[in-house]
């Protein structure tokens, strides 16, 4: 599909050329250390189109999305700061827009965010003065009606030209509401989402022929997120323990039949004939690489899918 293009970044123009994106994943260091950031950044660059730099995930505290996404552009490769609603009120949310806008950061991905319950500080006082589908259409005031939230008008030509993007779980319960809460962020204004990991390629494609049946995929990119089954372990915890998550039996005893030293290799194969199922799929526009701290596997995850090169555009 190709549409209009509305800020400067380099994935919106992957994905308006008609490109089949492919985005990656970041997780800021639990300490100042820039060098980490930018030792996993080298397995990125040149591999994907933008890279996710996570806000806090899982409520522990990190490096800051912001931070870690300017050293993250500056070692070559562009940042897609993701912003949780748990730590900030509309203020600070607001703020941190404009500053990530005039530091250079073209994506910002809205998220809820996990309860601080689940981090290394439960005591600690949640906000959530917004939530994402709030964020995301407070995002799009500012960008498109050059106005905040408060009221007060941004000066022609100093927007946040902010390339808007959410999350969606399309199993999570109950999951005749996935795809009507998808619904709410297109028309808040979100201009593309990138989903939960997917294992279940039957269940999603079904989900994807409701979002095009509603035409979703016509307003907005969906990018379907792919993380490979490192073990028979980690295969039965992503089924039994992971809400929203469903890794079929086949998988699970497709990975049992494969000696413990090659489970690795096993699981990216399985990935990389995901993603080309991904590809000939209706309504997805990309995918969404989670390797979870396992960065220094991406250029052979997007050689082995045929992924590469990525587009000049």
């Amino acid at each position: 599909m190709s549409r209009e293009i509305k800020t400067n970044s380099h994935l919106e123009k992957v994905l308006a050329a008609g490109h089949f994106a492919v985005t990656g994943e970041l997780g800021p260091p639990r300490s100042a250390h820039a060098e980490e950031v930018e030792e996993k950044t080298k397995h990125l660059v040149g591999n994907v189109d933008s890279v996710n730099i996570t806000d806090n995930q899982t409520a522990v505290v990190r490096m800051s999305s912001l931070a870690a996404g300017l050293i993250l552009q500056r070692a070559g490769v562009e940042a897609n700061m993701q912003m949780v609603c748990r730590d900030r009120n509309r203020i600070a949310i607001q703020s941190d827009i404009l500053g990530a806008a005039a530091l250079g950061i073209n994506n910002l991905l809205c998220l809820t965010g996990d309860h601080q319950k689940f981090g290394d500080h439960p005591q600690a006082k949640n906000v959530f003065d917004v939530d994402s589908v709030t964020l995301i259409g407070m995002i799009k005031m500012m960008r498109d009606e050059r106005r905040m939230l408060g009221g007060h008008e941004i000066h022609e030509g100093h927007e946040p030209r902010i390339f808007i993007g959410g999350a969606f779980n399309p199993f999570a319960d109950p999951e005749d509401y996935r795809v009507l809460r998808v619904a709410k962020k297109v028309e808040a204004g979100v201009d593309y989402l990138q989903s939960q990991c997917i294992y279940d390629m039957p269940r999603f494609k079904k989900f994807m022929a409701r979002a095009v049946d509603m035409g979703l995929t016509e307003k907005a990119y969906f990018m379907a997120g792919v993380t490979p089954l490192k073990s028979l372990g980690m295969a039965k915890y992503m089924k039994n323990s992971v809400p929203g998550i469903t890794v079929p039996d086949e998988l699970i005893e497709r990975l049992k039949g494969v000696p413990k030293e090659s489970q690795v290799d096993e699981g990216i194969k399985i990935a990389c004939e995901q993603i080309q199922e991904l590809r000939e799929m209706k309504g997805v526009a990309g995918v969404h690489l989670m390797l979870i701290e396992w960065e220094h596997m991406v250029p052979r995850m997007v050689q082995e899918a045929k992924l590469t090169p990525r587009p000049k555009v």
